[in-house]
């Protein structure tokens, strides 16, 4: 027994190309950048965190061993 033969579209489709996309694949983007966009703005009371003077004092010295 034979399977039948896959058939051709008789005629090209005409158009534009038609891509559908997914509802996440827009929402996902719109999210994450309404996300970015509110970090960013209420990022004025921000301030910027002390840092460890030994942390100074160490790059400082791995400074030197690496100049000479």
């Amino acid at each position: 027994m034979s399977a039948p033969a896959p058939t051709r579209p008789t005629a090209a489709p005409t158009g534009g190309l038609d891509v559908r996309l997914p509802w996440w694949a827009v929402a996902l983007p719109a999210v994450a950048f309404a996300v970015l966009l509110l970090m960013i703005m209420g990022s004025g009371d921000a301030h910027a965190a002390s840092a460890d003077p030994a942390v100074g004092r160490l790059l400082a010295r791995a400074l030197a061993l690496f100049t000479g």
